[in-house]
């Protein structure tokens, strides 16, 4: 299972922002395009525990939020240490 697991759209530029920073992170991410799919968007919500929009970030299975939460954990320091796990 890949650390990290981002639900996202195409066309969302939040999850464009969140992808952005992990890259520049050179963090490996696993992206779950929603777009059109029911029932991935349903999973994402339950795993979420009620989240609907995206992006919705999971590290090592642990929900992180969005993708202000993504940056505020990155501008805390504390980003690095949860991808590494």
């Amino acid at each position: 299972m890949m650390a990290v697991e981002i639900y996202t759209k195409v066309t969302c530029f939040y999850c464009m922002r969140a992808k952005a920073l992990l890259d520049d992170m050179q963090a490996a991410y696993h992206e779950i395009k929603i777009d059109g799919d029911a029932a991935l968007r349903e999973k994402m919500i339950t795993r979420s525990q009620g989240a609907s929009t995206v992006p919705q970030i999971f590290i090592n299975n642990q929900h992180i939020g969005g993708c202000d939460d993504l940056f505020a954990l990155h501008a805390q320091g504390k980003l690095t240490t949860l991808i590494a796990g």
